[in-house]
């Protein structure tokens, strides 16, 4: 069956990078789990429709006018049921390889639910189903490795370490979507999610005035906001949030019916006015960085 384009394999494009069209400021944001292009070797074997599942699909879209605000926006093109660039390298079950790793392996807590670095299975109304029918071989996941999952960190480890350089500091916005019955995945029946999801690993990534500012942009939109709950975030801004290095970074989630039809992954009714209270929210991110920027150093 041929794939629409916006589902073909970019082996030559794993990442996108749009650089700022404004003047630039300390702000990078990524976009690591909303790629559409399914890889030729990807060999999965459930229908695309379930695999879709696991994008955060259109989440570079509703924040495509950051680069206009000052900031650098990077979005994978891969989809994180291929590789997760959220997490580490080494995150792997090894009972999900045909032979033996090279090196020591640290299966995390996500991996032994199926949702590692290379993702087991796929969830839908709580129900799990696996995504191969065989185990992968090692050479196969150290070529997602090199040709997908490396790119990406290199990429965005360049865009925080230009930053650094020249501002003498850096806001990281990492940005996903998070499935409707999260709650019901987790075996929780007494929880409502809300509508926005903020993550600093419990005050550990960001400055506090940080987060609460994008909380109450947010909020001023109308849309509903918890803090590190039922996400606090995981690789990417574990290892760039270090605030006392004046280096900030924070995970923004959006609940997907806010904005999109989970079983069609089309926009809904939602998707402009978000997009159009994300501008606002941009806006104000940027003025609030623009501010934190010592005398003397230009955007």
């Amino acid at each position: 069956m041929q794939l629409p384009d916006f589902l073909q394999a970019r082996p030559d494009t794993p990442v996108v990078l749009s650089p700022p069209t404004a003047p630039a400021l300390p702000l990078v944001c990524d976009s690591p789990h909303s790629g559409t292009a399914y890889p030729a070797d990807f060999g999965h074997s459930v229908p695309l429709s379930l695999l879709r599942r696991g994008e955060d699909t259109d989440v570079h879209r509703l924040w495509e006018r950051w680069p206009a605000h000052g900031a650098t926006l990077l979005a994978a093109t891969f989809p994180r049921t291929y590789i997760d660039v959220n997490r580490s390298a080494d995150d792997i079950d090894p009972a999900q390889l045909a032979d033996v790793w090279p090196l020591p392996l640290t299966p995390s807590v996500k991996t032994r639910q199926g949702l590692g670095l290379i993702w087991q299975r796929i969830i839908r109304d709580g129900v799990p189903t696996p995504l191969y029918d065989r185990r992968l071989s090692v050479a196969e996941v150290q070529s997602r490795l090199q040709r997908y999952w490396q790119p990406y960190h290199a990429a965005l480890q360049q865009a925080i370490d230009d930053s650094v350089a020249r501002f003498g500091g850096v806001w990281h916005l990492n940005l996903h979507s998070m499935p409707n019955d999260v709650y019901l995945r987790l075996g929780r029946t007494d929880a409502h999610l809300a509508d926005f999801v903020l993550g600093d690993r419990d005050g550990t990534t960001c400055a506090p005035e940080f987060i609460r500012l994008v909380g109450e942009l947010l909020q001023a939109g109308g849309y509903s906001v918890a803090y590190n709950e039922p996400y606090k975030g995981v690789e990417l801004i574990g290892r760039i949030g270090q605030p006392q290095l004046n280096r900030h970074s924070l995970q923004i989630e959006i609940r997907r019916p806010v904005y999109m039809d989970e079983d069609t992954r089309e926009p809904n009714a939602g998707f402009a006015p978000l997009q159009a209270h994300l501008e606002k929210v941009m806006q104000g991110v940027a003025d609030y960085v623009r501010a934190q920027l010592p005398l003397g150093v230009a955007a």
